[in-house]
């Protein structure tokens, strides 16, 4: 967790629902200007774990319905194996248990934490056959008295050694208990580095999932960059698919201080859009969204510190990533069909790589020309692709008439967002932000597959207007 997370203290979480966003149904109204959709409720593809502090938050408008797990943060170990901190009759925790397994969310007490870079609790009873076998016992029967699913185990940090062994016995002795009592053990780890061996490859075996820290470090703080690093690190020494949760941040940092993300949209209507504001870095939108699709793509979930730090409605990163990870298609997912070819705009190969060119070609039921409609702002939209999970691209960024069009991660820049503005006869032009300039077919070639599409000045012809065919 955060450094300074028994510190932060951030405004409640507030009621957060998928709002209504600007979409398109497959016969537009031509009364609009813009295409209408909803993000229906479904059920989520992937695990979402949402921690709740202790001391931050309203448990009663929590989204119940964008999360699959919560962790509730913290209590601490003591060096004899006792925990202290809230108990298992609390009563915020009582009703968090009871409210979400109503919901069919499962419930995990987190143990540990940042705890001023204190892990003496941990270091001490970890060493000793007796205390070890209390604290397994304290902590099953706190599990088994509040009704939890499960331990959520939060050492920061075993060192690789000593410190790694006692950690691996510990874990191991966790996991017989509460698996023999059909409970869960996960644990929250460093994202990469020394510190990870701390965590013996052993202990893959002993966990339900790990919950990848991949904040706190990189520069600037928690880029997406830093995220392929952590995954691919732990994915490198044997975790499981399955059982690697990408953790991402709801909170900025700059050289001297932590800023929720609720309070940086405070500062800045324009903060979900963006990633710093000022000299505070942090994940917008974008990047949580392609985070959230990193991590259904080569990992088991994503991981979230912590939810009473966002933000509800349109703005919401809890509700960017049900966007992601509700899977499936659903009404803001599309098929961009040219009216002069009738084909459909898709990916050259089909490719997952940067740089793959878009063209045109016969249409079909593939992901390859399935693409799932994400506002930004303003009307604009970025235009995601179902098979690789990356965006429609004007490369360079270009303004010039005939640059090519790619697909390329999505970092939520302008030149990969797109205005549909409605031409009244069913159709749409595709205006590029950066250059006001529209998707075209090259040539405007009407019958060859294969035909790369650009950008160009909008002259109002069939090759330039597209129908959004609802899937």
């Amino acid at each position: 967790m955060p450094r300074n997370a028994f510190q932060f203290r951030t405004l409640a979480f507030g009621a957060a629902f998928l709002s209504t966003l600007a979409g398109c149904s497959g016969e537009p109204d031509v009364a609009s200007e813009e295409p209408t959709a909803k993000v229906e409720e479904r059920a989520l593809a992937t695990k979402v774990i949402g921690y709740v502090p202790t001391w931050a938050g309203d448990i009663n408008t929590l989204p119940y319905d964008k999360l699959t797990h919560i962790n509730y943060a913290f209590v601490l170990p003591t060096a004899q194996g006792g925990l202290t901190g809230p108990s298992s009759g609390d009563a915020r925790l009582k009703s968090l248990v009871q409210t979400a397994h109503s919901r069919g969310v499962k419930v995990l007490i987190s143990i540990g934490g940042w705890n001023n870079g204190d892990d003496s609790g941990f270091e001490k009873l970890a060493a000793n056959a007796g205390t070890r076998t209390t604290f397994v016992n304290n902590v099953v029967n706190f599990v088994t008295a509040a009704g939890l699913d499960g331990a959520d185990i939060d050492w920061e940090y075993p060192d690789p050694g000593t410190s790694a062994t006692n950690y691996g016995l510990l874990m191991r002795e966790l996991s017989t208990a509460l698996h023999s009592r059909g409970k869960l053990l996960t644990a929250a780890v460093v994202a990469n580095g020394y510190t990870g061996g701390g965590v013996p490859t052993a202990t893959f075996a002993d966990v339900d999932f790990l919950n990848l820290m991949a904040y706190d470090g990189g520069q600037p703080h928690s880029t997406y960059d830093y995220a392929v690093q952590s995954m691919n690190y732990w994915l490198g020494r044997g975790l499981p698919k399955d059982k690697t949760v990408l953790g991402v941040p709801f909170y900025g940092r700059s050289p001297s201080s932590y800023v929720g993300y609720n309070e940086l949209v405070a500062r800045d209507p324009q903060a979900p859009y963006k990633d710093n504001v000022g000299d505070v870095y942090y994940n917008g939108i974008a990047t949580i969204q392609s985070k959230t699709r990193l991590a259904m793509q080569q990992g088991g979930g994503v991981m979230i510190w912590e939810l009473s730090q966002d933000t509800s409605g349109s703005t919401s990163l809890l509700n960017a990533i049900a966007q992601v990870a509700s899977g499936g298609t659903g009404s803001n997912t599309y098929r961009i069909v040219n009216k002069a070819s009738g084909k459909c705009v898709d990916i050259a190969g089909p490719s997952t790589a940067d740089g793959a060119n878009i063209h045109q070609w016969t249409c079909h039921t593939g992901a390859s020309q399935q693409w799932t409609m994400e506002p930004t702002d303003s009307g604009y939209y970025r235009f995601v692709s179902r098979y690789s999970g990356k965006v429609i691209d004007v490369s360079g960024p270009s303004t010039a008439d005939g640059a090519n069009i790619h697909q390329w991660t999505s970092f939520n820049a302008t030149n990969q967002q797109f205005k549909p503005v409605s031409l009244g006869n069913g159709y749409y032009r595709l205006e590029a932000r950066h250059s006001g300039k529209v998707i075209d077919v090259t040539s405007c070639t009407t019958s060859g597959d294969g035909t790369n599409i650009q950008q160009w000045t909008w002259s109002n012809n069939d090759c330039q207007q597209f129908r959004l065919e609802q899937l």
